[in-house]
């Protein structure tokens, strides 16, 4: 079974190794069927502390790394201006 991917924001860095991801997900409401957004927030592993706030980056599945951790960084798709 192939690892599940997600891309998010990064809102927040100040963990030491880790980061906490914003990923977007858009779906119909049930019966008036307008576009919806719901949020939700994941905490990756950032090995080597190269993720800032607002930097845009591609989260995988993982082993249990602590207490609420359990995704790793692939790759940083776009830095922050």
């Amino acid at each position: 079974m192939p690892k599940k991917e997600k891309q998010g924001v990064v809102i927040s860095n100040k963990m030491d190794k880790t980061i906490v991801v914003k990923v977007a997900d858009y779906e119909p409401h049930p019966k008036y069927k307008k576009i919806m957004e719901s949020n939700k927030n994941y905490k990756a592993h950032d090995e080597g502390n190269v993720c800032n706030v607002g930097d845009t980056v591609r989260i995988v599945e993982s082993r249990p790394l602590s207490g609420g951790k359990r995704w790793s960084l692939l790759e940083v798709v776009e830095k922050a201006r």
